[in-house]
């Protein structure tokens, strides 16, 4: 089944293809509807080779099971301004007939001994090919900004330590997840203030190139 790994994973490169440019509409969406949007940044990526085999091995997942056991081969990630988002957008996954939530793990509520946070939600994604429809396992994390850059910093330290941090560089860590979960609960707490702000400044961005365009509309004419 893998000896052609660029066939075998051309499936989940349309998945995560098709996947983002969704998720980018409803944010678009919402925005153009002149409402927050729980959906602030979208990406995506497939497992490389080297890390499939290799969790392949630390999991002890045969090959004839891989699509099935390794959930997170296509891999989505949702940033959100708030905490209450990351209930939103899984609610809003719930919701769509394009594809079948099948597991979440709510590491929001129930952080990780590290102090990582994030919502993880495992989707199956049907898609199109030549041979017939596919489908295809998605892990989607949905976490917002602040858990994002904890992450992202957790996850580089990673690969210097091999997941064996010093004990002085793990306690900064915890207190940082913790300083970072502060901040979201403070934002929390001004979460209708700050919304309105950006609702503000968006119809007035909107009304200054309207009125831009008018300009250029009218140069043309005379």
């Amino acid at each position: 089944m893998t000896e052609n790994w660029d066939v075998f994973l051309m499936p989940y490169q349309q998945a995560v293809d098709e996947l983002k440019i969704k998720l980018r509409s409803a944010r678009k969406e919402f925005l153009e509807r002149g409402e927050h949007s729980p959906i602030e940044y979208v990406t995506g990526r497939v497992k490389t080779i080297d890390s499939i085999k290799e969790k392949m091995q630390r999991r002890y997942i045969a090959e004839n099971v891989l699509e099935k056991d390794m959930q997170d081969i296509a891999g989505l990630r949702i940033q959100t301004q708030f905490v209450e988002d990351i209930y939103e957008v899984a609610d809003l996954l719930h919701q769509r007939e394009d594809l079948r939530v099948i597991e979440e793990r709510d590491y929001v509520t129930n952080s990780k001994s590290s102090g990582y946070r994030s919502y993880h939600v495992v989707v199956e994604y049907p898609i199109q090919l030549t041979t017939g429809q596919k489908n295809i396992l998605a892990e989607i994390q949905i976490r917002t900004l602040a858990m994002n850059f904890w992450s992202t910093i957790e996850h580089s330290l990673n690969y210097k330590y091999q997941g064996d941090f010093p004990e002085e560089i793990n306690d900064r860590l915890k207190r940082a997840a913790e300083a970072s979960f502060m901040l979201d609960e403070e934002m929390s707490k001004i979460r209708g203030e700050i919304q309105e702000a950006q609702q503000y400044f968006t119809v007035q961005k909107k009304n200054k190139n309207k009125t831009s365009q008018d300009n250029e509309n009218e140069s043309v004419d005379k």
